[in-house]
């Protein structure tokens, strides 16, 4: 308890009228200083702590504290006031204040933070050394003359017999001990124990005192060149032997110094909580053995999870050798297509550093047939010829494995070209081809160009006119122009009347290509017709078609308008062939035209969909011109072209968005009503839009209807859905039926808000009674976060001593442990054991899960076997609740029956008594 100063010599009073106040209060914090210790009674913490300036201001100072503080004697006392007061010299008022306090003390009250009557107690304190009193004990009887304490008292712990103070002198180390259990008891004058024993537990608390040490001060490793990204080459591996589970345990790593620098560019990177050392995706680039051979890096290791700049830490340095790597892109590969040598045909290799890599051949594109393989020595092959007609290009993957099928290294590519042979003839375009040359037609003029190819590469095709027929007037009048396929004039003497077609024979050739220097040769039909000259250009009918009217959302290729032209040359001839087309008037090639070659009837269709918004009007001018040129003198005038004008009308459009599809990435732990993305959309006619969002099954999300802007609307979780489909909807606000859709998709990144478990299927292990030998649990644990935030597992039992006592546990791989017993003395009952699974998150997740280890009573062939708990002599509660309705309603049909009895008897006497009253007066004195 507290005692009041002031209930003792007003010292308050005397220092309230004091200049040596403010002095004395300074002196008396530093008289003691301690650190603080806690303990723990009856469920709560009690502080212990130094004494406090401010507890003299306000009038109040423990007992304890005072004895402690004015300890020294009178003569200390005074000097020390006397120090603090300086010139004051108001020596009375110290010695006033320390008689005051030195009575108090000497009437035995004791502190409340320190005393309890004998009980059970816990204490808790941080590991250090002591030379102090840690708790009082008082007695409950009368009788009580001594106290004692037993137990782990290691010679540090000890209790005063006469007052019961327990004190400890000694040093608490957590990691040589972490609790100690202690009993008190208190006895009589015949040494009879009248309280207790009581327990006491001391926990000592854990302090960061223990550095984090690395197993070695240096490490070697060595790496390859374009080692994969993210495989570990070495592992450095560091203790701390503060308590496990704790921040003071919690290691982090990292790399401090990396030697060559590289521009500040780092090649490797380290798990900051496994000490896994791989190469970063700048490092898969630019190590390289021949440049660098050799790196060194600076790796630090600090406790409380490298978050305090308190942390504790240790360095070590890790020597780097780089080496060449076998394993390369093969150089493209050039095969000559139809080989007749015998296959396979070795046509590249590839090489692993690995002895025992197993290599696989991986497809870039499924084929029915694939023209290639690998042997176990890295070497591949080319299977059957190749045609490079068929394909000229070949990519596939090489990859190495080990014997379980993991990537020894990163797959390489292989490129394959076919090489092109001539082994293909020209080809002739058509069976026979077909020009047409006007009489007049001048020495030089190209009537037209064969059409010939090759399917072979980069092949010449050369021309040659092999006959003629007839050859009137004379022979070789045409001939192909040199290094083209036109066919060229050479004479102009044409007469009609006389011959009015021709019949040319044509030979196209390739070039000898070695390695075959084959060439071959392909003959094509010519037929030339001579037709009259053309000396009348077409004639519209119709000079202006007038207006048409089509609304804006008229088809494409719908017909709008007919018109027609006619030429008085040779019927079906390139000088009476009409082709129309627009002179002038549409920009967007809106339209289209095609020609009736019988009639020569033009037909005008919608090439483009009409906008009103864009072009509302047309004005169009339409010209007719023949395939073949006019004669000299004739040319084509205003009789050769006709007008019409369209006038486009508005639809009422739905709303456009400004893009068919809406997608973006946000985290799941988003908060809600943060703002995520925007859709924006517009009328064609200008009008307002509003806009909605459906398909919104979780109410995930919400649009603002003026801006489009989309927002958060409740908790996103990417393991409900990792994406979130829904459609947007922009309506017109003057015509609700005018509304569009767009799909929106949010992609969630995972955050690490989900804590490892038990997999589902994890068993309920049991073993016989009793246990012969050290049995072990496979514990399998799963995690719904992503690969990022879930395994690699961290396996620890919980702090249960019960637990650390019977069980251990190791890690086998990133999800599954090894749950193992510490002895065989086991009680035949279902064990539920803690344990905490870590995962990998930044920060991490920690589960609680219980293991159901069920050590029973088994049959001959070791078959657990499970009792069947008693039937119970009592009724259920359904029994119970239907018996109770029983009674009820039985005790009601009884209170009815009764009520019903009274009510009938009581109808009969009041009607008796109204017939025997003589008046109405008696009546109504009856109350009836």
């Amino acid at each position: 308890m507290r005692i009041p100063v002031t209930s003792m010599l007003s010292a308050r009073d005397y220092l309230a009228g004091y200049p040596a106040r403010k002095s004395l209060v300074e002196m008396g914090s530093s008289f003691h200083r301690r650190p603080m210790v806690s303990r723990r009674v009856d469920g709560g913490y009690l502080r212990h702590g130094d004494y406090s300036p401010r507890k003299l201001q306000r009038g109040t100072l423990e007992p304890r504290r005072a004895g402690r503080l004015f300890g020294g004697g009178i003569p200390t006392w005074i000097r020390k006031c006397h120090q603090a007061i300086d010139m004051q010299r108001h020596l009375s008022l110290c010695i006033l204040i320390y008689f005051s306090f030195f009575l108090a003390a000497s009437h035995g009250q004791s502190d409340s933070l320190f005393s309890t009557p004998l009980k059970d107690v816990d204490i808790t304190l941080p590991e250090r050394f002591y030379d102090e009193d840690i708790h009082q004990f008082h007695k409950s009887k009368a009788s009580v003359v001594r106290f004692e304490l037993i137990g782990e008292t290691e010679r540090i712990f000890h209790i005063t017999p006469i007052n019961g103070t327990l004190r400890l002198i000694g040093t608490l180390d957590r990691e040589k001990k972490s609790s100690y259990k202690l009993k008190v008891q208190a006895t009589d004058s015949n040494n009879v124990v009248v309280e207790g024993p009581f327990s006491i537990n001391v926990f000592v608390e854990d302090v960061n005192d223990n550095a984090p040490v690395f197993n070695q001060s240096a490490y070697a490793a060595v790496v390859r060149e374009r080692s994969r990204v993210g495989k570990t080459f070495i592992t450095v591996y560091a203790t701390d032997a503060d308590e496990p589970g704790t921040p003071n345990a919690q290691l982090f790593y990292k790399i401090v110094h990396q030697i060559p620098a590289m521009d500040g560019v780092m090649l490797f990177s380290i798990n900051s909580e496994t000490g896994e050392i791989s190469t970063t995706s700048e490092g898969f680039n630019l190590i390289d053995a021949e440049k660098t051979a050799n790196f060194k890096l600076q790796i630090l290791v600090t406790d409380l999870a490298g978050l305090s700049e308190m942390a504790l830490a240790d360095s070590a340095s890790v020597f780097i050798n780089v080496t060449k790597s076998l394993w390369k892109t093969p150089a493209p590969v050039e095969i000559i297509e139809n080989s007749t040598m015998a296959h396979p045909i070795k046509i590249t290799e590839v090489r692993c550093n690995e002895p025992n890599a197993k290599y696989e051949l991986l497809q870039k594109e499924k084929l029915p047939s694939f023209p290639f393989s690998i042997d176990q020595n890295g070497d591949i092959f080319v299977t059957e010829p190749l045609d490079r007609e068929s394909k000229s290009m070949y990519i596939f993957y090489a990859s190495a494995k080990d014997k379980n099928g993991n990537w020894l290294e990163r797959p390489v590519q292989v490129e394959v070209n076919v090489k092109d042979i001539n082994d293909n003839p020209p080809v002739c375009g058509q069976s026979l081809t077909r020009f047409e040359v006007q009489e007049n037609e001048g020495i030089g003029a190209i009537i037209g160009d064969l059409d010939a190819s090759d399917q072979d590469l980069n092949v010449n095709l050369n021309f040659k006119v092999l006959d003629q027929i007839p050859k009137f007037p004379e022979d070789n009048m045409f001939k192909i122009k040199d290094f083209t396929s036109s066919l060229q004039l050479t004479k102009s003497q044409f007469q009609k009347k006389k011959v009015s077609q021709y019949n040319v024979t044509v030979e196209v050739s390739d070039e000898a290509v070695a390695p075959s220097n084959t060439v071959f040769k392909t003959i094509c039909l010519v037929q030339i017709n001579v037709i009259d000259i053309n000396k009348h250009p077409p004639i519209f009918d119709n000079f202006d078609y007038g207006n048409l009217t089509f609304s804006e959302d008229t088809a494409v290729g719908t017909v709008i308008l007919e018109i027609q032209a006619t030429d008085a040359d040779e019927p079906f001839t390139g000088s009476s062939a009409i082709i129309y087309s627009v002179k002038e008037g549409d920009p967007e090639n809106v339209l289209l035209f095609e020609t009736d070659p019988v009639h020569n009837k033009g037909y005008v269709k919608i090439h483009k969909p009409l906008d009103f918004e864009t072009f509302p009007e047309y004005s169009i001018l339409v010209e007719a011109r023949n395939p073949e040129p006019l004669t000299k003198g004739v040319s084509y005038g205003e009789k050769s072209n006709t007008r019409f004008r369209i006038k486009v009308t508005n639809v009422d459009e739905p709303p456009i968005f400004n893009t068919t599809i809406y997608q973006f990435q946000v985290l799941e732990n988003t908060p809600v009503g943060t703002r995520l993305s925007k859709v924006m959309a517009h009328d064609p006619e200008g009008g307002a839009i509003r806009y909605s969002i459906v398909g919104d099954k979780r109410n995930w999300l919400k649009i603002d209807p003026e801006s489009g802007e989309i927002f958060s609307a409740g908790d996103l979780d990417r393991e409900q859905e990792a994406t979130y489909a829904v459609r947007v909807v922009a309506t017109e606000r003057s015509n609700s039926a005018m509304k569009s859709e767009a799909p929106l998709f949010v992609s969630l990144d995972d955050v690490n808000d989900n804590a490892p478990r038990l997999a589902s299927d994890q068993p309920e292990a049991f073993f016989c009674h009793p246990i012969t030998k050290q049995e072990t649990v496979v514990v399998e644990a799963t995690d719904p976060d992503t690969l990022m935030n879930g395994p690699r597992f961290t396996f620890s039992l919980d702090d249960d001593e019960t637990a650390k006592r019977n069980w251990k546990i190791s890690p086998i791989n990133m999800t599954h442990a090894l749950l193992t017993m510490k002895h065989q003395d086991f009680e035949m009952k279902l064990h539920q054991v803690p344990i905490k699974i870590k995962d990998r998150g930044n920060p991490p997740k920690e589960g609680k899960v219980y293991v159901r280890v069920n050590v029973c009573s088994c049959t001959e062939a070791r078959q657990c076997l499970r009792e069947e708990p008693p039937a119970s002599k009592f009724p259920s509660v359904g029994m119970a609740v239907g018996i109770l309705v029983g009674v009820l309603a039985f005790i009601g049909i009884i209170l009815g029956a009764v009520f019903i009895s009274l009510n009938h008897k009581k109808k009969k006497e009041k009607k008796a008594s109204t017939s025997d009253a003589k008046t109405q007066d008696e009546t109504e004195n009856l109350g009836l």
